[in-house]
């Protein structure tokens, strides 16, 4: 037997989505499946007043798989899904923003952060910049409140539960560049929308959002 594979022997673990034996995040199997999430058109949501750049459609096993990264403590996922967001940047940046730009990941809780151990946007991000080389503003947002979760609550109840939550970070004082917002997810905007207002009252300029999955049909949020 060769080394390279008497070794990859001890390496595998079981995939986080199936069960199945794999030496990678994810098997080849539950891989195939998650590609087939992925939008045609990465744009289909990039327009005012908040652009959104979204490489897959929320639902199926990419929900379930955006779930078990998030509580079954699987932050590898989010890495890998930073990557795939990367590529499909660089193949498809929206005309007019293919320069530079700061990223910045929408922040979690600190008491979130320390029961789960890890901000999934902020790995997306990391793995965002290993492809497109952007530099990424961990701590550019902060989260100054702790929202219950948004899942259940209207229109109005989100937009209450989120009033005030972000706060500018240190690593914006003074911040001149256009910045791109990543998170997980885009469903009815309510997060990103308030993060992009409080950047904007400080007159820092969101270019766009980028997420790993957007809901097909997802309303595009006022954010004056």
């Amino acid at each position: 037997m060769p080394l390279k594979n008497f070794f990859n022997l001890f390496l595998k673990s079981d995939c986080p989505l199936c069960e199945r034996a794999t030496s990678s995040q994810l098997c080849i199997n539950c891989t195939k499946q998650l590609q087939k999430c992925q939008l045609n058109n990465a744009c289909v949501l990039w327009k005012q007043p908040l652009p959104i750049f979204a490489w897959g459609a929320y639902g199926g096993i990419l929900k379930r798989s955006i779930a078990v990264m998030k509580y079954e403590q699987h932050p590898e996922i989010a890495r890998m899904y930073g990557q795939w967001l990367g590529q499909q940047w660089l193949q498809d940046a929206p005309i007019g923003v293919q320069s530079r730009l700061l990223v910045v990941p929408i922040p979690i809780h600190p008491e979130k952060l320390k029961k789960r151990g890890f901000n999934q946007a902020a790995l997306i991000a990391k793995g965002f910049r290993d492809v497109t080389g952007f530099h990424v503003k961990e701590n550019g947002l902060q989260r100054v409140h702790e929202t219950q979760a948004q899942h259940g609550l209207s229109q109005s109840e989100r937009k209450k539960n989120l009033a005030g939550a972000f706060a500018v970070g240190k690593d914006l004082y003074g911040c001149s560049k256009r910045l791109l917002i990543i998170d997980d997810i885009y469903t009815t905007g309510a997060t990103v929308t308030e993060a992009v207002v409080t950047l904007n009252h400080v007159g820092i300029e969101v270019v766009g959002v980028a997420v790993v999955a957007a809901t097909p049909g997802a309303p595009s949020r006022n954010v004056n």
